[in-house]
This record gives C-alpha cells, structure tokens and sequence, in this order.
C-alpha cells in the first residue's frame, strides 16, 4: 500500500489522464496493422555495373522458359553466352547480394575473367519442366524421333530462344555462343542439331553424351548406384526441393543391406520417378541408349558451329563423353578449323576452379586458369566478337601430367593425323602378378584366379563411402589403390621399375579373356 501522499498523488495524475482523454476519442479495434511490406518491392539497383531481365520466351509449342539475361552497363554490340540449365537459372546468377556481375556469376561461372572481362551479356536459362520454366521435364530429353513423338526437344529449344535473343536485346551484336559443363554441357550439344543462324560456337565441358557407355548411368553396362539420389533429387519435384537421404553413414552398407539397386529404389520410392522406371525398362544396350547417345546422332549431322570440347582426364562423372564426340566429329572436320579439343589434368567442371592441385597432386601452375585465358577466351573472343584477333587455338591442346606441359597437337590420339589408325601398344599381364612389354615366356601358368565373394563386393574406393556431395568425390580416381590391391578378392599386375620414360596417349582397351564358377559376373579393370 502507498502512503497517503503518494495516494493522492497517483489519484492525481489518473484525473489528469482521464481528463486529457475527451469521450469517444478511443480508436476502435481492428482485426490486424497494416502490412509494413509492399506487395512488390522494385529495386533501384543503384551503383549496379549490370542490368538484369527476368524474362519468359514462348517455344514453338506455346511453353514459355525462364531465362535470365545480364547486360554489363555501357554494352553495345556485344556477344551473348548462353547456358541451358536444369539446375535453376536464378541461383546460378544470384551466388552473392552485389551489385557487381562478377560476384553474382562466382561459383559456376568462376571464370569471371573471360566472362566479365570479356564484356559478354550472359544468359541463363531454366529447361523446360524446372524451376521457373513451364512444361514437362525430361531426363536428356532425346531429340524428335523414335524416343520423342513431340515437336520440340532441346535443339528446337535453343534455336527457338536464340531466335529470341538476337531479336530482343539491342545491346547485342546477334551473335551466339553457348557453353555449359555437365548436364549443361549435354545442351550445347544438342545446339548443334539443325543450329541456328546466329550460333557461332558451342563449349560442351565435360558433356553427359551416352549414359549407358560411360556417362553417369552405367559404365559400359554396370549400373552405378551412386546416380540414384540424382535421379531422385531432379525428377521428384520441378524445384528440387524433395531430397534422398541415407540410412547409413557409410553408403555401402546402405547397398549392401538393401540388396540391389531395384530393392533400394522401392524402398526409397524411386519408381514415383519417370527415368528410374526407364532405366529399369532398359538394362542393356537397347534402342532406347542408342537413339539418344549424342556422339551417334552429331555423327550423321553436318558440321555448321565449331566446336571446342573440354574434357578432364580424371573426370569422377562423365569420362565418356568428350571424348567420343571428338572421335565421331573429326573426320567431318576436312579443313581443320571447327573441331578443337582440350584435355586438363582435371576432375569435373574443374576447368572453372583452381586447376593448381589433384586430390594430393601438385601442378606447378594453375593449369585451369591458363586454359581460361590462352584457349577458352580467346575461342569466343575470336567467332562471337566483331573485331577480335585471330585464336591462336590448337586443334588439340592436352596437358601431359608427368613433364607437366601443355601440348599442341593436330589431333587426338596425339601423333595422328585425320583419318590414322593407331597401333596399340600391348603391356602383357603375366600370372605371376607381374605387368610388362614383352610377351610372358610359355612356361607360366596359363591363368589367374581368384574367389570373390557377392555377399562382400569390392568397394570402389576406400571406406567410409560417402555420398557424391562428399569433398573427397570429385578426386576418388587419384585416390590411393593400396588398400583395393590387398584384398584377396582383386588381383594386381606391377611392372618392374620403369628404366625409360614411357608415354601413356590415347584410350586404353582392356582385353580380358575370363571365366567364372558362378552364374554371371562383371569385371572392373582399373
């Protein structure tokens, strides 16, 4: 209780405040204050080096695609890149809150240098089915034709928004180039069917070409488990936004306690997915692979946009692919002047990052930054500019690991020229678990063998296995083998120490002459 004083005081100034408050002067209740947020905000992009235009192009069927354009202040006449993209084009061109294009393109497009130096407006743009593009998503949608009764496929796609873009951004000099590594290098591929006009060149780095042969999906016939989480992640959802997870922390077990790959799919509900029912419809090498492998297609096309393929020599993903359109594109290549290839001492999509290290190797240059700036910039720079010099670009440009140089070569493998044929040199394996160039005396054992047990498959690098997202992924094929090569169940051939420098150039062929106990088998040679 308050003294009286203070009683009277409080009574006070309770007659002030009441006094103060004339009748019906209270404000009457409402259900909620009024939003503090617009409905939509507009930036003013104030100190920004760069426009940017979110924009959807009408297909030839009516299905508009999500397209970001970035145009660098002050452009005039300048060259377009363009990148097709399952992957979201908005967080490919939103990696940093800048008003700088260097830090908004930084991750994917990490060579700034050519990018944004090389005043190009870079365009990215949403496939058909993902993110912020309409219409139907399909896995490598194959071209029209035996595999897609529709009008439209990426090729259609592509033309249809260059015909855009030449018309539609006056800032550009109408000329086209289009680059992407991965599954984005699979679409600039798919440019070069019945190419448009202003198509000038095409990069495909590290290109998805046929996914039974040797990219993602299988390797020459063997299913690789590891893409299941792909396929699930990039056809559950059109934002990917629905997730695979593990059940286990090492990957193996989860394999191994599943007991196949059909089993863990349903586990995991992967047959809600369209390509995973594909890819079960089609175990081996059916008309389904073989009309949509891209280097068999680009074979029977003429040759219109020249072409610069990029391949990483330990590429974890896509070993195939490069490497085979090379070879189905360079006998059209009569004069010499579309075809080029680079070969890096890379794992995937390395050419954009830090070339200087692999796994535990050490170049003695950043070898990615020199392709950047002496091949692939000065590539585009030559067909996409109006007034760039002559590219002093080799038909094939290969790093060779070892002298750590980079070559300039006429053609792949290096020594041939168009149209060769190269003789193999054979390194015979000898039962007695030796490896050398002369053929083994005739004395010896007519064969190796060895028990292998299905219920402990040989894991394809050390344990724990982890997932594709793993750090360790993108560097398993310079991992060290000691620990597969002591397993009882794998059998290792060593040369004795080597005396003279041999030179390693080409596509190794495995002949394996074997047999088994067991009802089938498949075989892995390192």
């Amino acid at each position: 209780m308050l003294p009286s004083s203070a009683s009277r005081f409080a009574a006070s100034v309770l007659g002030l405040l009441l006094a103060a408050a004339p009748a019906g002067s209270v404000p009457a209740q409402v259900a909620t204050l009024p939003s503090e947020t617009p409905a939509k905000v507009v930036a003013t992009n104030d100190g920004f080096d760069h426009v940017r235009r979110d924009v959807m192009i009408a297909m030839r069927d009516g299905v508009k695609l999500h397209t970001v354009i970035l145009v660098p202040n002050g452009a005039k006449r300048a060259p377009i890149l363009l990148t097709r993209t399952p992957y979201d084009a908005t967080a490919l061109t939103s990696h940093a809150p800048s008003a700088h294009l260097g830090p908004v393109l930084q991750g994917y497009d990490n060579a700034t240098n050519v990018i944004v130096d090389g005043g190009y407006i870079r365009v990215v743009q949403d496939v058909r089915g993902k993110y912020g593009s309409e219409g139907d998503y399909v896995m490598n949608r194959p071209l029209r034709g035996p595999q897609n009764p529709t009008a439209v496929d990426h090729a259609t796609d592509t033309y249809d928004t260059i015909d855009w873009l030449v018309k539609n951004i006056p800032e550009s000099n109408g000329k086209v180039g289009i680059l992407g590594i991965s599954y984005d290098g699979f679409l600039p591929l798919m440019a070069l069917v019945n190419p448009h006009p202003a198509l000038k060149v095409s990069v495909p780095m590290n290109p998805m070409v046929d996914g039974w042969m040797g990219d993602d999906w299988f390797h020459n016939g063997a299913f690789r488990q590891l893409m299941m989480p792909y396929m699930y992640d990039q056809e559950a959802t059109r934002s990917g936004d629905a997730q695979w997870w593990n059940t286990h922390y090492d990957l193996y077990d989860t394999y191994l306690q599943a007991g196949s790959a059909g089993e863990l799919g349903r586990r995991r509900g992967l047959e809600q997915v369209g390509f995973w029912r594909k890819v079960l419809e089609h175990p081996s090498y059916d008309a389904y692979w073989r009309d949509q492998a891209v280097d068999k297609i680009l074979a029977g096309q003429p040759l219109k946009v020249p072409v610069l393929l990029v391949h990483s020599l330990w590429d974890q993903e896509d070993s195939y692919g490069a490497p085979s359109v090379y070879r189905a594109l360079e006998p059209k290549d009569t004069d010499n002047d579309k075809v080029f290839l680079v070969l890096g001492p890379w794992f995937h999509g390395q050419s954009i990052g830090d070339g200087s290290v692999l796994g535990a190797i050490r170049f003695e240059s950043n070898t990615a930054l020199a392709f950047r700036r002496d091949i692939l910039r000065p590539f585009l720079d030559h067909y996409l500019k109006d007034d760039a010099p002559t590219a002093d670009v080799a038909p094939v440009t290969a790093f060779e690991t070892g002298t750590n140089t980079w070559r300039r070569l006429n053609a792949w493998p290096a020594g041939c020229t168009s149209g060769c044929s190269i003789t193999a040199t054979p390194l015979y394996l000898s039962p007695a678990a030796n490896a050398g160039f002369d053929l083994p005396s005739a004395g010896l054992a007519p064969f190796t063998e060895y028990v292998s047990d299905p219920a402990k498959p040989v894991p394809f690098r050390a344990r724990p296995t982890l997932s594709t997202s793993d750090a360790g992924w993108p560097t398993w094929l310079v991992d060290d083998q000691r620990e597969a090569s002591g397993r009882t169940d794998v059998v290792s051939f060593t040369t004795d120490v080597l005396k003279v420098l041999v030179k390693i150039s080409g596509q190794p062929i495995a002949n394996l002459v074997a047999s088994t106990t067991g009802t089938d088998a498949d075989w892995v040679v390192k």
